[in-house]
């Protein structure tokens, strides 16, 4: 069954402006990737939204999201919280001495590494992180909710194709250099 035809969106009049005015250049890839750019800003306005109604950041949502995930007993070293969440050492540091002080997570020494430390979800903060989580989540269905599962699947599936392509070609190669 072919598509319903759909009402120019702002991408489209973008789009044809380019085309207007430099018809010697392919604009195609703007069809998806301004989209993309467009969508990420408004879930990222209702991700705000969903963590502020839970007294959150988000990155601290980002954290307190990682030890969630890692299962009882909710915790991991902060090197680990570190790849999780994709910043540095001393960010990290930061962030969790300000979860600290919030009564979201604790330090506690690591049983495995007598130099070790590990960082834990406490009972506030995996409460907290969950209540946060189901509001994303309701935010996120509202956002897709003129999808049905179907093309929810196959856009993730189109998306995670991209973002393999992207991620593969940003890899250092053995010699250092990047594939592009």
């Amino acid at each position: 069954m072919p598509a319903e035809p759909q009402e120019p969106d702002e991408v489209d009049v973008i789009v044809d402006a380019w085309k207007r005015e430099r018809p010697d250049v392919d604009v195609s890839a703007m069809q998806v990737l301004s989209r993309v750019s467009r969508l990420a800003r408004h879930l990222d306005r209702a991700r705000k939204q969903a963590f502020a109604a839970h007294d959150l950041e988000t990155w601290e949502f980002d954290v307190l999201a990682a030890l969630r995930r890692a299962g009882p007993p909710y915790d991991l070293s902060p090197g680990r919280l570190v790849a999780e969440t994709l910043v540095t050492s001393g960010t990290m540091t930061n962030r969790v001495d300000r979860l600290v002080a919030r009564g979201l997570v604790e330090r506690r020494p690591d049983p495995d590494d007598r130099r070790g430390v590990l960082v834990s979800l406490t009972a506030t903060g995996r409460r907290t992180v969950d209540a946060a989580l189901d509001e994303l989540l309701a935010h996120e269905r509202e956002i897709l909710g003129s999808l049905d599962q179907v093309d929810v699947d196959r856009v993730a599936d189109a998306l995670r194709t991209l973002a393999h392509r992207v991620a593969s070609a940003k890899r250092p190669r053995n010699d250092g250099t990047q594939l592009h």
